[in-house]
């Protein structure tokens, strides 16, 4: 690494070694001042965003301390055994900054979206600089394989285009149930998901009997009543996770306790954290309107997290988890234990939650397929993951010769763009046909996502 490279690479080091409730904040900071806004109020809403990121990844963290150590005594009792070891989205992340082509994907995806901002190419402003670790993983991957850092940027490059623009096009949905206005989420590990969620929603229309199933939180509320609210929906969903996880009285009552809390008090979190952001996002769309009379449409691009809130996502989370040690266990040719990243099951399914409206019971069948990808492919990655954390030197000596993750490792979208810059062949082919499936699926459910007075202003 040269001079310039090696002083980014520390540069980059330094900034990504704050922790997120600190780093975010400060970036919208920064942000505030350079759309014009008082300094006192953009130090008041980013104060109040930490805050709200500070509860929300405190309420979340205490979901995955939860839901854990349950997922894992359930995968003890089906005596699974494989060689591929779920190390989960957190080291996953730290093994790729630690990469030598991960800063210059930072700086890459920063030009991108001002360059599609710019060109009117998209409606997102996205500061999540943190996650844009899962850019620089899809480069880090190819520049891994084919040892080409160019093709590296140039496939991290393709990652963060497509990216932007799902997060474009899942916003209305995402702002009308996630309760999020003026946001986007573009964060690779869910928004994939969102043309799947809809074109399966799409498909189930088609299939009799199939189609009535209905649950969503509030017709629950509605047929259940003080037992379809969401903490008690948590506190159920905790007594069956803990039967599932053998645990004894004790052990069953305190997870149904911490579900329902996590149920009851996320939403509440991310409304803090909307209190700080709204008048970010007002401020950065006056700002615009004066300069750009024809956009008043801009979004703030933030981490799925603030997603998480929604009682449909958590539920859907929790549903899928033991349905994914069960899929680990039966899924010929898997080799992945999973484990760490099963507790970051509401980031997998959020976008196809919000794709079937809310309905439980479709983003479940849908969320089926897709784990037994994740599971197959990250079975398929490990070998690369494994060199890509012997390379940064990654301790990888307690978790056994090969790693992975389950989710992040396993993510269709990622091991696309991975199979088609290594050269092959027929991936090019299965990319060009899933770029007209994806096509189709727009095209047929825009009335859906954009609402028919705005469709049309949407395919222009």
């Amino acid at each position: 690494m040269d001079g310039f490279g090696q002083t980014l690479y520390d540069a980059v080091q330094y900034v990504l070694s704050f922790d997120s409730t600190v780093m975010l904040p400060v970036v919208i900071f920064v942000i505030a001042l350079f759309f014009r806004i008082k300094p006192a109020k953009a130090f008041r809403s980013a104060l109040t965003v930490g805050i709200g990121f500070v509860g929300v990844f405190t309420i979340f963290n205490m979901l995955g301390n939860t839901i854990g150590p349950a997922a894992q005594a359930m995968v003890e009792r089906t005596g699974l055994n494989m060689p591929a070891v779920d190390l989960g989205w957190a080291p996953l992340s730290a093994i790729t900054w630690g990469t030598s082509i991960a800063p210059f994907c930072i700086v890459l995806t920063l030009i991108i979206n001002i360059v599609m901002l710019a060109f009117k190419w998209t409606k997102t402003i996205d500061i999540d600089i943190w996650n844009y670790w899962h850019f620089a993983f899809a480069g880090a991957l190819v520049y891994v394989a084919t040892d080409n850092f160019i093709l590296g940027l140039v496939a991290a490059g393709v990652a963060t285009v497509v990216i932007i623009k799902i997060a474009d096009w899942c916003a209305p949905l995402t702002q009308k149930y996630c309760g999020l206005p003026g946001i986007s989420l573009p964060t690779l590990s869910s928004a994939t998901f969102f043309p799947i969620g809809l074109l399966g929603n799409w498909i189930i229309d088609k299939i009799p009997v199939i189609n009535k199933l209905h649950a969503d939180p509030e017709t629950i509320q509605k047929r259940f009543g003080i037992f379809g609210e969401p903490m008690m929906i948590g506190f159920i969903l905790g007594i069956l996770i803990g039967l599932l996880a053998g645990y004894d009285f004790n052990g069953i009552v305190g997870l149904a306790i911490n579900l329902a809390a996590v149920m009851y008090i996320l939403p509440r979190m991310v409304r803090i954290l909307m209190d700080g952001l709204i008048p970010i996002s007002d401020g950065v769309k006056e700002f615009m309107a004066k300069r750009f009379p024809d956009r008043t449409d801009f979004y703030i691009g933030l981490d799925i997290a603030v997603a998480t809130g929604n009682p449909a996502i958590i539920s859907t989370g929790l549903l899928l988890t033991p349905i994914a040690v069960l899929l680990a266990f039966i899924v010929p040719g898997n080799q992945t234990l999973p484990v760490s990243d099963l507790a970051n099951m509401a980031v997998f399914c959020s976008m196809i939650v919000v794709a079937c409206n809310q309905n439980i019971v479709r983003a479940v069948i849908i969320g089926i397929p897709c784990l037994i990808g994740d599971l197959l492919i990250c079975s398929s990655l490990a070998p690369l993951i494994t060199q890509l954390a012997t390379n940064v030197n990654y301790d990888i000596s307690a978790a056994g010769s090969l790693v992975t993750a389950f989710l992040d490792g396993g993510n269709p979208f990622r091991y696309l763009i991975y199979q088609v810059f290594s050269g092959n062949i027929v991936a090019v082919g299965i990319a060009a046909a899933v770029v007209l499936l994806v096509i189709f699926t727009y095209k047929v459910t825009k009335k859906q996502v954009f609402g028919s007075s705005e469709a049309e202003s949407a395919e222009e």
